[in-house]
């Protein structure tokens, strides 16, 4: 039955992804989108509340009398990517794109919001959650730190994200970590510039520097459990001016992937006196600047979720033995504070294989209506109503 309702929205649903994959912006600057977010919830007669962490939009939907409710999150944001697909809808924002299929995310929920909005077989209240600044800037933790759930009392929150790897329909869910920690660092080198052809008078940052990306890569393979997945890569080395300079500085930065906190002690740790040893070893100082952003996604309650996404693609279609993914996500934040369930929906298209945050993907449009059948099942459920 609701396939059959949804599939008359399904060119609407389209014409909403494209209109967003246009108009990519990023994190806490999503303006237009916003708007654009509130006004279709508006025209739903959705109450709409604004300025939660900068741009976020959240749009409220009551029926009948339970104080149960439930919130369902996508996210506004896009990246800092220069699109190469040649498509009508191609993004107009110059190096702004939505690689990460978060017009798709966006879609979605609209498409569930005024699904329920004009059916409301649910009992309790639904709150839709458009949130900023997933990539990197921690919208979620923000929204959190400025009231959300004090505001609103939550009792559940659920989030889906589209996943290329994955078959077209399937949904990925899973108990326990299903995305990692997300920690960054930055090493700064003090050495000693010289005259690159006397290298005796001074210490060589450069040097200096392949030695501890050298000494780093034992962290994860000699003090990590191996049966315990980590992730340490340097992606960033900056020191020099020009060809016959010794510098006297360099800057090393990368990114650490954990499922556990205890683990990410341990790098931290090793880290710490990797860097010190090294530098100290060759006559220079280094810098140790190690932040912990984002904690792993960790589910806690997948029975509801289970249950609507065996109802939205049928029990051959759910996979609960997808493995954890080293990237990372700050609806962890969420899942701290209430109980709830992120899962992955298969977005993978036939001959081709672009993966998130490529600069030619595209999120599957064929996959709109799955992503919207799930969400509204899941209110269905998790606000059932007990009319006979």
């Amino acid at each position: 039955m609701i396939k059959e309702v949804l599939k008359k929205e399904e060119h609407f649903l389209k014409q909403i992804r494209h209109a967003l994959h246009i108009h990519p912006e990023t994190a806490y600057e999503e303006r237009w989108t916003s708007d654009f977010i509130a006004e279709k919830l508006e025209h739903f007669g959705i109450e709409v509340h604004r300025g939660f962490a900068k741009t976020g939009v959240i749009g409220i939907l009551k029926n009948r009398t339970s104080k149960r409710s439930v919130a369902l999150r996508a996210e506004l944001d896009a990246l800092d990517i220069c699109e190469k697909n040649e498509i009508p809808y191609r993004s107009k924002n110059r190096c702004k794109m939505h690689a990460c299929g978060h017009d798709g995310h966006m879609a979605m929920l609209l498409g569930a919001a005024k699904y329920l909005s004009e059916t409301k077989n649910f009992d309790g209240t639904v709150y839709f959650i458009f949130q900023p600044a997933e990539e990197n800037e921690g919208g979620a933790k923000r929204m959190i730190q400025e009231g959300l759930f004090d505001r609103f009392e939550i009792d559940a929150i659920y989030g889906m994200h589209n996943w290329p790897a994955l078959e077209a329909g399937k949904i990925a869910i899973s108990e326990g970590a299903v995305m990692a920690a997300y920690d960054n660092f930055e090493i700064e080198i003090e050495a000693k510039g010289s005259h690159a052809a006397h290298p005796e008078h001074g210490v060589d940052p450069i040097v200096v520097s392949a030695h501890i990306v050298t000494a780093l890569q034992n962290i994860v393979s000699r003090y990590v459990d191996p049966l315990k997945s980590a992730v340490l890569s340097i992606t960033q080395i900056h020191s020099g001016s020009t060809w016959n300079v010794i510098p006297d500085v360099a800057t090393l930065r990368g990114t650490v992937r954990t499922f556990k906190e205890d683990i990410q002690d341990t790098i931290e740790d090793k880290m710490n006196s990797i860097c010190s040893s090294v530098a100290n070893g060759f006559g220079a100082k280094a810098k140790l600047n190690y932040k912990r952003l984002y904690p792993a996604t960790v589910n806690n309650d997948i029975k509801t979720a289970l249950r609507a996404a065996k109802e939205s693609v049928g029990d051959t279609n759910i996979v609960t033995d997808y493995p954890p993914s080293m990237g990372s996500e700050d609806f962890a934040f969420f899942l701290q504070k209430k109980r709830g369930c992120y899962v992955k929906l298969g977005t993978k298209k036939e001959g081709e294989l672009f993966m998130l945050h490529s600069p030619y993907y595209d999120f599957n449009d064929e996959v709109l209506l799955t992503g919207v059948t799930y969400w509204i099942k899941l209110v269905e459920f998790e606000l059932k109503t007990h009319s006979h």
